[in-house]
């Protein structure tokens, strides 16, 4: 705006060229932040669209996941625990089925489902058989007809009289802010300063306002926060492309300050491609070969004799019927009584990995849906709970109603007074063979097994609470760690990141995971259970010495972030299950699964990991150092270049000379030195030790680390090398403008040279690898290329009032211009 009314004012004083000039230049300016901004908005908003909500919705008869947005009245979707209800619809079939309405009705306790009939006239937002749009499920499973969708539902009306106003500044951006106002300040002084000393000495006044009001614009940095932004969004695209894509921007901040990672075992550190190796039921161990979803393997005891045991086919009667995974053959394969025909393809798989695990061993035990479907039918189901740790699925069979269960051996062996043998007899638990089924779940575990018990009983009704339960075995599934998972955790033992493990599995379990994973070199585990006998002051004085979490529930987790942040640590806490919400949201750094986690946890989270990879979290904490240390070159390369600016045009002005810059050469070094390299400086690859360094605090300030003077002390060193230039070839004879030109090619080539040394803090130009940014280097030809046609092409030369310069001349300011980083270079030395 300054600039605008400059140009009104050449207008009014006849200087036609002036005005052309400057108006030209505030529109490149405004070209390259348009083309920026664009870019970094449309970068937001493909973010934007890739956490778009879906839905499960019947298409063709066939259960499809489509865009939420696609949704229509009378569509038949699938909603279960962790799902984002995407539409109001009335519930058709429910299974233990909750839904938290905290969002609409501000009651913090979930509501219960069904399909009971309500009066359609009563409009409250009560109904128990209405799901509504926005709010979660937090337990079971249903299905439901949609009865409104878009604005028409209850969210989308409170949503009409709301405006979007999530458009607060990150903590660095007001931060930056702060700086630029303090800056500006200073250079509107400095700048009413050289006016007037201007005014005083005789010189004209139009010249000396228009070179006030340049020295203005050209000083203050009010680009920082744009910049800022910029640099975030770029960062988020480079962390797009390692399969983090991050929700917020300013979470790419904090994840450079991480110093705690908790992460989930499963799919995180361990592959997450389950396979049961081992079954332990009647009293005999069973072998199972064939590793992940391969259609190929086989079931044998001890000795290598086949499995034929009626107590073994039972329990894999139980491992189907107790899940909602789905395992298909592949077109060339074929099923002949309950038998398949194996060959070397894989099942096609759809749903959770522990329960496509159990569908894969039973179908080597000749076990499938299919071959069930005529002789069990399912009627309900307890789904699965974090808390309660098991669930149970009542079946109509040719002998009457049963119950299956399937949960963890703690919970389902004390609930068990029967067990089935290998014969399919039913007798009485004893203390022996008890103790013999907790000795092999130990005995599994201590093996890095995931174990898992199945039960049943006969009953008429359906009761999941209910004890006297048969013991059918136990299933021990293995998950093997990352490789890169491996390497992960070393790379954050080098950054000084401490990375904890929680899972709900079993501690001997974690313990041996842990171990593999490189998790537990001088740390200790701790289960859930004891976590619950500490006081938040023990647990405050002993956290740092756990890096295992077992049999751990979401409220655990929400006491361990809160512990570490008690600490003063800054928490990355990562999350699949809708429980996990408020432990993420606790965190400094949230981080829900792409693949397994829940619509609920990536609303909450700030980072989602597109491949639930623990080295694609450590790789986002790296790239989070990288544009934090980014941003402080760029800062540190237009601070230093303000400051040159502003002392030579001051120094100059005290000191009696002509002005040595003009306003529209000002303009000139503006756009050529602020513009493009500042922003290549932002896309620096990381340094190749930034993960060798502890994190920064959060407390610590920007200019941390001797910063502010290396600003100081080089935006001494281009002034000072600029008024050089402009006297030296002054005394040598040369006219006002030569020695202008002089002082322009100073100024420009100091400042390109500079950004080069802006690439580390701690290395000289002689110790940096200058080719390490192909942008940059293109950036600077593009500015050098700017500064010789201004000073080379006769018709820009008009514009700028330059003049073509003397091989000696030229020498002199380009000598100087390198003289600048070799008296750095000295005085770092």
């Amino acid at each position: 705006m300054i600039l605008l009314a400059a140009t009104v004012i050449s207008v009014l004083l006849g200087e036609i060229t002036d005005a052309v000039t400057i108006i030209l230049i505030v529109l490149l300016n405004a070209i390259l932040g348009f083309i920026q901004e664009y870019r970094t908005e449309h970068t937001l908003e493909s973010l934007k669209s890739m956490t778009a909500p879906t839905a499960k919705c019947y298409r063709d008869g066939v259960l499809r996941e489509i865009e939420a947005s696609r949704l229509v009245t009378d569509d038949i979707i699938e909603i279960e625990a962790g799902d984002r209800i995407p539409a109001d619809a009335v519930v058709v079939r429910a299974a233990g089925f909750f839904a938290d309405e905290a969002i609409l009705t501000g009651e913090s306790t979930a509501v219960g489902k069904n399909v009971e009939n309500v009066n359609d006239n009563d409009n409250s937002l009560n109904k128990s058989n209405i799901i509504y749009c926005g709010t979660s499920a937090t337990k079971g499973t249903c299905r439901a007809r949609v009865i409104a969708t878009g604005r028409k539902t209850q969210m989308g009306m409170i949503s009409e009289m709301l405006s979007d106003i999530d458009r607060e500044l990150t903590p660095l951006q007001k931060r930056l802010a702060e700086l630029g106002k303090i800056v500006a300040v200073i250079c509107i002084a400095v700048c009413i300063v050289v006016f007037l000393a201007g005014v005083l000495r005789g010189e004209d006044t139009f010249t000396m306002l228009m070179t006030g009001i340049t020295i203005a614009i050209a000083a203050i940095p009010e680009g920082l926060p744009a910049t800022v932004t910029i640099a975030l969004a770029l960062a988020v695209n480079r962390m797009l492309k390692q399969k983090a894509l991050v929700n917020k921007l300013h979470s790419v901040e904090t994840l450079g300050c991480t110093s705690v990672i908790c992460s989930d075992k499963t799919g995180t550190i361990t592959e997450n491609k389950m396979t049961v190796t081992e079954i332990f039921c009647g009293g005999e161990s069973y072998f199972l070969s064939g590793m992940g979803y391969r259609m190929g393997g086989d079931i044998v005891k001890k000795d290598g004799s086949p499995a034929i045991e009626k107590s073994l086919t039972e329990l894999m009667r139980c491992a189907v019927l107790c899940g909602t995974a789905v395992i298909t053959a592949p077109a060339s394969s074929k099923i002949r009584n309950r038998a398949v025909l194996r060959d070397n393809g894989e099942w096609h798989v759809t749903g959770d990995p522990t329960e496509i695990a159990l569908l894969v061993a039973a179908a080597k035990a000749g076990v499938t849906k299919e071959s069930l479907k005529a002789s069990h039918h399912r009627k309900e189901e307890y789904p699965f709970d974090s808390e309660t740790r098991f669930m149970a699925v009542q079946v109509s069979a040719s002998s009457g109603d049963l119950t299956y269960f399937k949960g963890a051996e703690e919970v389902i062996l004390p609930r068990c007074s029967l067990y089935m043998d290998t014969k399919g007899e039913i007798k009485t638990m004893t203390s022996a063979v008890r103790n013999e089924i907790i000795k092999q779940s130990l005995d599994m575990s201590d093996r890095a097994l995931r174990v898992l018990a199945m039960a049943y009983c006969e009953s008429d009704s359906f009761e999941p609470n209910r004890d006297n339960l048969v013991f059918l075995g136990l299933t021990g599934m293995i998950d093997p760690p990352r490789e890169e998972a491996k390497i992960a955790v070393r790379k954050c033992a080098n950054a000084s990141v401490k990375t904890i493990m929680i899972t709900g599995d079993h501690k001997n379990t974690a313990v041996a995971v842990a171990k593999k994973a490189g998790l537990l070199k001088g740390g200790k585990a701790v289960t859930g259970a004891e976590l619950d006998k500490m006081s938040d002051e023990e647990l405050d004085r002993n956290i740092d010495k756990y890096t295992v979490f077992a049999r751990v529930e979401p409220v655990h987790k929400l006491r361990i972030v809160r512990s570490f942040k008690r600490k003063g640590e800054i928490v990355t806490m990562t999350g699949d299950g809708v429980n996990d919400a408020p432990a993420i949201k606790e965190a400094d750094v949230g981080v829900a699964m792409g693949v397994t986690g829940t619509d609920v946890t990536k609303q909450a989270a700030d980072v989602i990991l597109m491949d639930d990879n623990l080295a694609t979290l450590v790789n986002a904490v790296e790239q989070g150092r990288c544009v934090y240390a980014n941003i402080r070159k760029f800062v540190r390369y237009l601070l230093s270049c303000n400051i040159g600016e502003v002392l030579t045009m001051f120094l100059g002005i005290i000191m009696g000379m002509p002005v040595v810059l003009l306003p529209v050469q000002l303009l000139l070094v503006n756009l050529v030195t602020d513009g493009l390299p500042a922003i290549a400086l932002g896309l620096e690859p990381p340094d190749s030790n930034i993960m060798n360094k502890p994190p920064r605090k959060s407390t610590d300030g920007f200019f941390k680390g001797g910063l502010m003077t290396k600003i100081i002390f080089r935006g001494i060193l281009i002034g000072l090398s600029t008024l050089a230039s402009f006297s030296i070839i002054m005394r040598m004879g040369g006219t006002v403008e030569c020695a202008r030109t002089a002082a322009l090619i100073t100024l420009v080539m100091s400042q390109l040279i500079h950004v080069f040394e802006c690439k580390s803090e701690t290395k000289s130009l002689l110790g940096i690898n200058l080719f390490s940014n192909v942008k940059l280097i293109l950036a600077v030809m593009v500015s050098f290329a700017a500064l010789a046609a201004a000073v080379a092409i006769p018709q820009l030369q008009i514009v700028f009032q330059t003049v073509m310069l003397s091989s000696e001349q030229l020498l002199i300011a380009v000598g100087l211009s390198a003289a600048v980083p070799i008296l750095s270079t000295v005085f770092r030395f």
